[in-house]
């Protein structure tokens, strides 16, 4: 299992869904819905949860994607699903070890954050907007 927001996906997040995947027979994809990125981690996404899904569910690495609405999802999901690892890249890396206490059989992965992100995505197109507009 993954958790992530998924939005403007990328190379890196190709990258952790095939990465993950390889780690067990399936792979399932807890998506932040919007409102839980505004609430919770007080982001906006560029592209509205059901766009996010259908795109994540069109990879061919991703069996199934379901909402995270909450922090607690994630001991629900592992709890439903009997899901074995936990991975996410390496910007989070021991935030969600305290599931281990939960779930002493779960292995939790983080893998390395690549080279590109969504945040830098976004900053680089605000750039050029920025620059395009001086030229004007």
């Amino acid at each position: 299992m993954v958790a992530g927001t998924f939005d403007i996906l990328h190379e890196s997040h190709i990258n952790l869904l095939k990465n993950a995947r390889n780690l067990g027979d399936r792979l399932i994809v807890m998506l932040s819905t919007d409102e839980f990125n505004w609430s919770e981690k007080q982001k906006v996404s560029y592209q509205e949860y059901d766009t996010r899904k259908y795109i994540l569910e069109a990879i061919r690495y991703v069996d199934l994607v379901v909402p995270e609405q909450s922090w607690e999802d994630k001991a629900l999901y592992i709890d439903m699903f009997d899901v074995d690892v936990f991975a996410m890249g390496d910007d989070w890396r021991g935030k969600f070890d305290v599931l281990k206490e939960q779930f002493p059989n779960l292995k939790t992965m983080y893998f390395p954050r690549g080279k590109t992100s969504s945040s830098k995505i976004k900053e680089d197109l605000w750039k050029l907007y920025q620059e395009k507009q001086n030229i004007k």
